[in-house]
């Protein structure tokens, strides 16, 4: 990118190889991750980030360390690894053949998951880790609601959440989502809630609600949600598009908490802690991220006509020849 704007100001180009200096890794890529969040800061617009032009978008990727700086002690040429440079000091950028990035927000991936894959985690994995164990601290036991469980955050959330011993309901449009979502080990997976079907999930929790819910479209869903919640449950507001207006006497009747997040916000404590834990939960079998759709570098374009748009299923990824 030389200037701001729409899908249009990604160009495909040469770049000279950037170089690691000290404490950073270079990773060779073979599958970079697209989210939401590179279009909004493509535009110029985006609150949490304004980057100097020019600029290669891309946080999420993954690949093979092919050079590695002094003092790197956990990383070694040829290991196989996926890149989560969100919240890096450096990062050049994924959406390219190379990457140079702080080396930790680089870790080590198993060989049962692929590039693709592991080009899934990243923002999705860390959003999930951080929604369900820093905001609402889920415990074994719980129930878990995730509204549009289908898609690369959401898939996460349920596998993570059923990991831990919660009981997972998940919503999702169509039926390829939903299967998406029962595999990942949901026990229930219904239609997107409404006012007419609160009564199905009080039905499906005893009558008392989700302890948890996992909220990716507040300004749709909230007031709703407060109608279900458990008593004492905690509502994560991850996305939302737009305002609403509600009547706070319900979170009062339930002294519930409605709990914003933003993974910019995550401590580099908390954000390495993340990263630590998704890659144990990779090794241990808990995580199988879902890859869905699958674009070239060179349609890095249309991949960002796409992201807003289009009805997530699974993580939608860049392949690197």
């Amino acid at each position: 990118m030389s200037r701001f704007g729409g899908p249009e100001v990604l160009e495909y180009t040469e770049v000279d190889e950037p170089i690691p200096a000290t404490s950073e890794v270079r990773v060779r890529l073979f599958a970079a991750g697209i989210n939401p969040n590179e279009a909004y800061i493509r535009t110029g617009t985006y609150s949490f980030y304004t980057p100097e032009l020019p600029y290669t978008p891309g946080f999420d990727g993954a690949g093979v360390v092919d050079a590695v700086g002094e003092g790197v002690k956990h990383l070694k040429i040829g290991d196989r690894v996926f890149v989560a440079a969100l919240l890096a000091k450096r990062n050049t950028g994924t959406y390219a053949q190379k990457v140079v990035c702080d080396a930790n927000a680089v870790h080590r991936l198993p060989e049962s998951i692929s590039y693709q894959q592991g080009a899934s985690l990243g923002i999705p994995a860390l959003t999930a880790y951080r929604a369900l164990f820093h905001r609402a601290k889920i415990k074994p036991g719980e129930t878990v609601l995730i509204h549009g469980a289908s898609g690369g955050v959401g898939l996460l959330v349920v596998q993570m959440a059923k990991g831990i011993g919660a009981t997972v309901i998940g919503t999702a449009s169509i039926e390829e989502g939903k299967s998406l979502v029962k595999a990942s080990g949901a026990t229930h997976v219904l239609e997107h809630i409404t006012e007419g079907s609160i009564d199905k999930i009080i039905s499906l929790t005893n009558g008392k609600g989700p302890e948890v819910i996992i909220e990716f479209l507040a300004n749709m869903n909230l007031e709703t949600d407060l109608k279900m919640i458990a008593p004492y449950g905690r509502i994560v507001v991850v996305g939302n598009r737009g305002s609403l207006e509600i009547n706070p006497r319900l979170a009062m009747m339930k002294e519930a908490d409605i709990l914003g997040m933003a993974l910019w916000n995550a401590s580099p404590d908390e954000y390495n802690a993340s990263l630590h834990a998704v890659e144990a939960f990779l090794e241990s079998g808990m995580l199988h991220p879902e890859v869905g759709d699958e674009l070239t570098l060179e349609e890095a374009e249309k991949a960002h006509a796409q992201i807003l748009n289009k009805k997530a299923r699974g993580k939608m990824i860049l392949s690197i020849d």
